[in-house]
């Protein structure tokens, strides 16, 4: 009986952290908590706000096309050198000059139009590219977080497996030694038991890691977990999404914008066959005496104005050049709203029809586990009295341990599939 000896010994000295979480005190956040910290730290997201305020200063330079360029100037100067007038010899004295110009484009072959067309498009678009990465953003927050509440779950049913095996590899060597169960018995419960540790050890591993990923998602230089927060929700009326209009998704708009830009350009370039006429306007003083500031009014007015008049015969076809290469840029943005749209729509039903099954199969799932944790209970029994094998309780402690599993990864699937669907729709279902 000395190897039914080890085998107690070396179940009695198993490490308690391999039969428990670790109680590491980590930092915790909700689900809310950790898409706002999420939304204030990703690079993605700060690109994209970036992007949109930036098409939101070239629309306001579109605009300011049409205003008049104003420019100033004034000096003043002194040199050592004398002058003479009517042979009197005048000693250096300073001078003051000042002056004002406008210009004003008055035609440039509606290229401004274009241009304004353009940046208002280029705005849309960054304005629904903001849209569609906080949806991204918040998708990868929630992946993360569900993650590590699927591997902490996770945890506890290879503990649970863990205490189960622990116990049936006591019953096989109490019944080992009351003569009623064979040396085979205890063997295969050692090895079950090694296993059952193997296997948690692997998911206190995973969990580590998920943490570690949620960390770096919400912006935090340490593990954080996970805590949930509210219940399962239930399955959205799938009739509802299916019919939702996909011009307003994030991504459809923001390709759809992106093709109105690219066809503005097409006219910007156009604008280059027309003429452009200007008209500018200048003003000037200048004088030795101390002049009035700032608009140097006691000096003599010198103005001029202007009218300008350009326009481009023949440059080496480079006109034609960006002509065909903005109808290109146009045709590739087209296809590609075109192909968004598709592919949108592929996505969607794809995303529903995976939201709707693992919806079913977390029903599926639970009553798996019943019926598993029954089944168990029985074979339990049965092996206490004798009549059933120690195969036959090794198979259905696993099809309990699987079936618990199950029934984590059917919750995380749903849980994610409803989060994808919210990313493509761009709203919170």
């Amino acid at each position: 009986m000395r190897w039914v000896a080890r085998i107690l010994a070396l179940t009695l000295s198993v490490p308690a952290a391999a039969q428990q979480a670790p109680v590491a005190q980590h930092l915790e956040v909700t689900l809310a908590e950790a898409i706002q910290r999420a939304l204030l730290v990703q690079p993605a997201m700060v690109q994209a706000q970036g992007d949109q305020r930036t098409a939101g200063a070239s629309r306001r330079s579109s605009l300011g096309a049409y205003l008049p360029t104003l420019s100033t100037s004034a000096s003043a100067g002194r040199s050592n050198q004398w002058t003479f007038r009517d042979t009197i010899r005048i000693p250096p004295v300073y001078s003051y000059s000042g002056g004002l110009t406008a210009t004003l484009e008055l035609f440039d072959g509606f290229r401004r139009l274009a241009t304004l067309g353009s940046t208002a498009a280029n705005q849309d678009a960054a304005e629904a590219g903001v849209v569609n990465q906080r949806f991204q953003v918040t998708l990868a927050t929630k992946q993360a977080f569900y993650n590590a509440l699927a591997t902490e779950e996770l945890v506890r049913v290879a503990q649970s497996q863990v205490r189960r095996a622990q116990q049936q590899l006591q019953i096989s060597v109490e019944k080992l030694r009351a003569g009623s169960a064979t040396r085979s018995d205890s063997l295969r419960s050692t090895v079950d038991y090694g296993n059952a540790r193997i296997t948690l050890l692997q998911a206190l591993a995973n969990l580590a890691t998920a943490q570690a990923n949620l960390g770096r998602q919400v912006g935090v230089d340490q593990p954080v977990r996970a805590v949930p927060d509210s219940a399962l929700p239930s399955l959205p009326d799938t009739a509802v999404l299916e019919a939702s209009a996909l011009e307003d998704t994030p991504q459809v708009r923001q390709s759809e914008a992106q093709a109105s830009a690219a066809r503005a350009q097409v006219w910007t370039a156009r604008a280059q066959y027309w003429p452009t006429l200007s008209v500018s306007y200048s003003n000037n003083r200048q004088g030795t005496a101390t002049p009035n500031f700032p608009l140097f009014n006691n000096y003599p007015e010198t103005f001029a104005w202007r009218f300008g008049v350009s326009w481009t015969i023949f440059n080496g076809f480079s006109r034609e050049q960006q002509q065909v290469t903005a109808s290109v840029n146009r045709d590739v943005a087209e296809a590609r709203a075109a192909d968004t749209r598709r592919l949108v729509n592929a996505q969607l039903t794809q995303q529903i029809a995976a939201m709707t099954t693992a919806y079913a199969k977390i029903d599926i799932a639970r009553a798996n586990v019943a019926a598993a944790t029954e089944d168990l209970r029985v074979q339990n029994e049965r092996y206490r009295v004798g009549a059933a094998t120690i195969l036959d309780l090794l198979i259905s402690q696993s099809a309990l341990t699987t079936a618990e599993g199950d029934l984590v990864q059917a919750r995380f699937d749903y849980l994610i599939a409803r989060a994808q669907v919210e990313a493509l729709l761009g709203r919170t279902l």
